[in-house]
């Protein structure tokens, strides 16, 4: 009988310390969800890029859309075409439309091709903003709330005229991108600088390196007497170096690039690019991403007060501090560029380079 009573004993303690397991585990998860329900995001917002996968110059803009989303406690999707198609960019605009987000961020790749996919963004009442590619006006005949990017035209001039005084008359302006029409405002605007006609200056060599090298190479065989040189980009800008290299030219022909990457940070140091045009792709990610969450937050669409909320916002002051950033602030539209990047002061963006900057 004692033997049973004990039994009987430790039953009774097992099936209590099972209870109390399960009270506290019930406990456990429902202080989980409440602590996740807590920190759940405050909107849902998607990034739409024209870019292929191969682009790496992205992941800058990738890390920013994380950093705003970590700032802001919202949450960014980033949707781009595999190949760069831009007829799948507009389907994944389409779509976007139709899960109905908080906001939709896209670039104008082709204005012609993305307005009606962008028009159905528009008619749902989603607040939309454009970045890096396409013009201020082309943002605003969209419906979009602003425009985050750089001026091209004004860009490439800029850096025409920084030719110019260099002695540069004739360039050849090496464009990876020929599908964007960005891509030809920059040439433009650095050819009308040195006062030369941009589309007999422009080469076609698509995205393939090996391809941008060869085509690079020929164009500087049969024309000797080019004075400078002018990239898009690090896609056009790395197998350029190359070509330079291969063929002893490395630093001896002015040459300058848009954007920024490792293989560009390093040609600065040694003298083979005399710059790079700096549109701080960073901002392109994060302000949109902001904007949007203040724009929720808020309830509003006053230019002026999102602009200033935004300014003064310590979290957004620490990271332009931290990597050494600097908007552009317009009426409308907030400028992310252009800045130079050269050698005097690469050290203070070199540490970032293809995270941050």
């Amino acid at each position: 009988m004692r033997h049973s009573t004990g039994g009987k004993r430790w039953r009774k303690a097992l099936s209590t310390s099972i209870g109390a397991a399960c009270i506290s585990f019930a406990a456990l998860a429902g202080g989980l969800a409440a602590s996740s329900a807590a920190q759940a995001a405050d909107a849902h917002f998607v990034l739409i890029s024209h870019a292929p996968d191969s682009d790496s110059w992205w992941n800058t803009i990738k890390n920013a859309i994380k950093q705003a989303d970590e700032d802001f406690n919202v949450e960014t999707d980033y949707r781009n075409p595999p190949n760069g198609d831009l007829a799948d960019m507009s389907r994944l605009i389409e779509q976007a439309a139709a899960h109905n987000y908080d906001g939709v961020i896209v670039t104008i790749a082709d204005f012609d091709v993305l307005k009606s996919s962008i028009g159905k963004v528009t008619a749902k009442h989603i607040p939309l903003i454009t970045i890096n590619s396409g013009t201020e006006e082309q943002s605003a005949q969209l419906g979009a709330v602003m425009h985050v990017g750089q001026p091209e035209y004004a860009a490439g001039k800029a850096a025409g005229m920084k030719a110019k005084a260099a002695g540069v008359t004739s360039f050849l302006c090496v464009n990876h991108y020929a599908t964007n029409p960005a891509s030809f405002e920059r040439c433009r605007g650095f050819a009308e600088a040195i006062g030369v006609d941009f589309k007999s200056s422009t080469l076609d060599t698509g995205a393939d390196p090996t391809q941008v090298q060869t085509k690079v190479s020929a164009y500087l065989r049969n024309h000797p007497d080019v004075k400078g040189i002018l990239t898009l980009g690090p896609n056009s800008a790395s197998p350029t170096i190359k070509a330079l290299q291969q063929s002893g030219q490395a630093g001896k022909i002015w040459f300058a690039t848009f954007d920024f990457s490792d293989d560009i940070a390093k040609a600065i140091q040694d003298g083979t690019i005399q710059f790079a045009i700096d549109q701080q792709p960073y901002l392109q990610g994060y302000i949109p991403v902001a904007v949007l969450s203040i724009m929720k937050k808020d309830k509003t669409t006053d230019i002026n007060k999102i602009r200033t909320e935004l300014q003064n916002n310590p979290k957004f002051k620490a990271r332009l501090a931290e990597y050494g950033l600097e908007p552009v602030y317009g009426p409308k539209n907030i400028g992310s560029g252009p800045g130079f990047i050269t050698k005097d002061n690469i050290d203070k963006v070199v540490k970032f380079a293809g995270q941050y900057r």
